[in-house]
């Protein structure tokens, strides 16, 4: 479900990386148990769904098991974004953009944060226990 808080939270970040540019994710304590996704690109080039899409994308190198063994690669930072939309405990989502004078910030906050190490993705099983 879409947050309007979690939507604020993801603007003041985003601000902030574009006003400093930097390309960080927000501290633990900063972030308060929300989960983070990041994107930066050229600005005006790809839409909103594009910039989601990304992350998305990651999906061809994911696999179900136990975080951080969830992908083909071996290496979990390349499904980390893919995992975070996906994680069946969260409930909540925002996202915001801002821009540099070439860039572009997308910063997406959910609520309950996913990635937790040690549980288990499946979105079969999910799908399966509703």
């Amino acid at each position: 479900m879409w947050s309007d808080r979690l939507a604020r939270d993801a603007q003041d970040w985003a601000d902030h990386l574009a006003a400093t540019g930097r390309y960080d994710h927000a501290s633990p304590l900063q972030r308060q148990g929300q989960g983070e996704n990041l994107w930066r690109g050229p600005r005006g080039y790809w839409d909103a769904w594009d910039k989601i899409g990304f992350f998305v994308d990651e999906k061809r190198h994911f696999r179900p098991g136990q975080f951080p063994d969830v992908s083909h690669t071996g290496r979990w930072n390349d499904v980390a974004h893919y995992t975070q939309v996906i994680w069946p405990q969260t409930r909540e989502v925002g996202c915001a953009l801002a821009h540099t004078h070439d860039e572009e910030v997308l910063v997406c906050r959910y609520f309950p944060a996913g990635n937790i190490w040690g549980h288990r993705i499946d979105p079969a099983e999910h799908i399966a226990r509703r």
